[in-house]
Parts: C-alpha cells; sequence; structure tokens
C-alpha cells in the first residue's frame, strides 16, 4: 500500500518529536486507518521501513494544499499537467477526505464541510436510487464509490492525469477495485451520445466549473441526457453556490435549458448547490 501523507499527519510527527515521544500513532493513507511511527535522531521510521527525514517532515508541513506520495522515504507531491486539457491537476488534503484541485480551484465543497459531506449532501438531494446510475464526471471518484453502495455504476472521466491522480489517493480505491464501477476515460458527451434510449434509471452531472466545460452545460447535452434516462428517471445537476452572484446566474440559464430539453420538475436543492430534474 502507498503512503500518502498530508501536513495534517506529518503535524503529529514533529509534535511527537518536539515531546521527546519514541512513537507516535498516525495515518499512513489521509485518515483512513492508523499506524504507528517511530521517531528518531534522523526523521520518523514508517511501518513499512521508509524514514521520512525531519527536513523532509518540516516542508510537508508547511505545505497545507499538497498531498504527498512518499517513496523510498522521498515525498513527491501529487500533481500532473494534463496534456488533453491543459490543467494542473492536485491532490489537496481536508480534516476529512482529500478534494482535487483543478488550476487552482476544489472540485469540492470545502469551506464548513469536506469533500465526503459534499458527496452524500449531492446523493441525499437525488434520493434514493436503484438500477443503472451514469455519473458524468469521475473525478475523485466519490460519487461513484458512493450510489455504487445500491446501484451499477458508469463513470466518465475526460482527463487520463484525473484517473492517475484518484489512482493514488487512498479515498478513492473502491473507484478501481468495486466490481459495481465502469470506469469510462473519455468525452462525457460523446459517450452519452452513443448510448441507447433509456440506458439509466439517474444521472449524477458534477461537471466542472463552467468557464472550463461549457458544453456540459448546454442544451445539446441536456437533451442527450433526458434521452439517455429510462421514463421514471432523475437527474441531479451540480451548479455551484446559489447564494453567489456566478452561482445564482448560472442556476438561472441551467433551469431555463433543463426545461428546454424536456426535463419536469426542476428542483433547487440549495443544500447540495445543485437542482434536481425528473425525466
Amino acid at each position: 500500500m502507498d503512503v500518502v501523507l498530508s501536513h495534517f499527519q506529518v503535524k503529529l510527527l514533529m509534535e511527537g518529536r518536539k515531546a521527546g515521544s519514541a512513537q507516535v500513532a498516525i495515518s499512513l493513507d489521509l485518515g483512513l486507518s492508523k499506524a504507528i511511527a517511530s521517531l528518531g535522531v534522523e526523521g520518523a521510521t514508517l511501518p513499512d521501513g521508509q524514514v521520512l527525514n525531519w527536513l523532509d517532515a518540516a516542508k510537508i508541513v508547511k505545505e497545507d494544499r499538497k498531498c504527498f506520495l512518499i517513496r523510498e522515504g522521498v515525498p513527491h507531491d501529487i500533481r500532473a499537467f494534463s496534456e488533453q486539457t491543459g490543467w494542473v491537476r492536485s491532490l489537496c488534503p481536508t480534516s476529512g477526505a482529500p478534494t482535487m484541485l483543478v488550476s487552482g480551484f476544489p472540485m469540492h465543497r470545502i469551506k464548513g464541510t469536506d469533500p465526503m459531506q459534499d458527496t452524500l449532501a449531492k446523493m441525499r438531494a437525488l434520493g434514493p436510487i436503484k438500477g443503472r446510475v451514469l455519473d458524468t464526471a469521475t473525478g475523485l471518484g466519490y460519487t461513484a464509490i458512493e450510489a455504487s453502495r445500491s446501484c451499477e455504476v458508469v463513470t466518465v472521466e475526460l482527463d487520463p492525469e484525473a484517473v492517475e491522480i484518484a489512482r493514488l489517493n487512498p479515498w478513492s480505491q473502491k473507484l478501481f477495485d468495486s466490481k459495481r464501477i465502469q470506469m469510462i476515460v473519455g468525452d462525457a458527451a460523446e459517450y452519452v451520445a452513443g448510448q441507447p434510449a433509456g440506458s439509466f434509471s439517474a444521472v449524477i452531472h458534477d461537471p466542472p466549473t463552467i468557464q472550463f466545460a461549457g458544453e456540459l452545460y448546454s442544451l445539446a447535452f441536456y437533451r442527450e441526457l433526458k434521452r439517455v434516462l429510462a421514463r421514471s428517471g432523475k437527474l441531479f445537476h451540480y451548479v455551484g453556490d446559489p447564494h453567489s452572484a456566478h452561482g445564482a446566474k448560472v442556476t438561472g440559464g441551467v433551469v431555463r435549458r433543463l426545461a428546454e430539453a424536456g426535463f419536469k420538475r426542476i428542483e433547487r436543492q440549495p443544500e447540495a448547490f445543485g437542482l434536481k430534474a425528473h425525466a
């Protein structure tokens, strides 16, 4: 298992060193589990034998927007530039599950919440689901993982670099291990256009911001989502903070285009920063 650390975990090592402790319990997987690290003169010895020296540990503590993969004792920040999209992606720690930064913008809500709670809010807004579900933007896979607890899920990710970052994120491992999740690396619009009508009982549409992916907010794409939904199907569409000027503007346009595409009962879900609509 890869060792992935952030300033939250390494701070405990530094505090233990300062207190003169011989051992410290920390998480080696960003909070999912606990392990014992031994503290020495040169650094902290991790359970797999790697030694994180104190100089590198001090550097990690100062980086509050980075997660680090530790290999042979050397920290490597989990970050990648995508030639396909031109975006820089990185794994960013929170007090709970990490988020992904895309060109500096977090892909989950992190103010007053954390990415996992953000994901659960979206699932509650959608309501009970069964059958086959489409997740149009994989990211770190939290939505696909949650949906797979009760459904078969197809999740689509445009950027191969996003998949590689998810692969290094301990919180994303069910995305790769679950037999209920089928991951497609490609363009969501192209994938949806190739699916038969009525293929899905629900769609979770959580695209990047409209500035990054305007085509995923288009009338043409909404018509395709409507087509692939079953008659009783439903859609959750994340649109951003409805109380901000930008969010209110985006929401208004999305509501109008969803209605034009044929969706019914378009309901605002402010607690999840999104909309629920019915086929």
